[in-house]
């Protein structure tokens, strides 16, 4: 069963101490998100399960075949059009050009781009749409695992959740795992299986919330009813110092 195991995991930059013992496991098929507030050390967490940053102290052991990583902003590259960019993983893979490029055609119209949009630039795109192709060129090449580092923050409502049904359909059709990071509780509570809330100096897990309804059978009012619910935890409280706000 492929899985990614987080045991003892510890990281500095320099003398500061960014992440204290994290564990945990994901499994095949899972959505775990973490929360916390910024500066807690959630985006390092993520590199470091992405193999993006070399781990120091404990270990992490990934199983799964395949995976791909979807950033904040799109790091789409200038100088290939929107195909070219959505290919280059296929390519990478050695797949054939034609297949690679008929491949990354179907998947753009999938995710709401225009024939018209095919040989644009990234510079002649807007926000919306560097992210559409930012998804496309992670999902295309079908991963067993993938890494979303916040890369529903800057988008408006109608997106997201175009892009969550998306992804909530990759993961049905592709048991495809999920690991990412965010800040937005409604968005975890949408998308998550397992939510890992993370505090910080240094960071470390403090608690664990599970969901069992499907995450594709979550309905509005069951988000909103959950949200408020875990607005009134403790930990939350204390990790995201909402009781400052009581102050303001």
């Amino acid at each position: 069963m492929e899985s990614l195991e987080v045991k003892n995991l510890t990281h500095h930059f320099g003398f500061t101490e960014i992440l204290h013992n994290i564990n945990f496991t994901l499994k095949k098929g899972e959505v775990l998100s973490v929360v916390g507030p910024s500066g807690g050390g959630k985006t390092t967490l993520l590199h470091l399960c992405a193999g993006l940053l070399d781990v120091e102290e404990g270990s992490i052991q990934n199983s799964f075949k395949s995976t791909a990583f979807a950033f904040q902003e799109g790091r789409l590259l200038p100088w290939k059009n929107v195909i070219d960019n959505i290919a280059v993983g296929l390519l990478a893979k050695g797949e054939k050009k034609d297949e690679a490029l008929k491949k990354s055609q179907k998947i753009a119209l999938e995710f709401g781009l225009e024939e018209e949009d095919f040989t644009k630039y990234p510079k002649d795109l807007s926000g919306g749409m560097k992210q559409r192709v930012n998804f496309a060129r992670a999902l295309v090449t079908k991963p067993s695992l993938l890494f979303l580092d916040e890369p529903f923050s800057a988008l408006d409502i109608g997106l997201k959740k175009e892009l969550y049904a998306h992804l909530l359909d990759s993961c049905k059709e592709n048991e495809m795992s999920i690991l990412f990071i965010t800040h937005d509780l409604m968005e975890a509570i949408r998308l998550s299986d397992k939510i890992l809330l993370l505090k910080a100096d240094p960071g470390h897990i403090v608690k664990t919330f599970e969901y069992d309804t499907p995450n594709d059978k979550r309905e509005e009012i069951f988000i909103y009813e959950q949200s408020a619910k875990i607005l009134q935890d403790k930990e939350i409280i204390d990790t995201f110092e909402l009781n400052t706000l009581e102050l303001i």
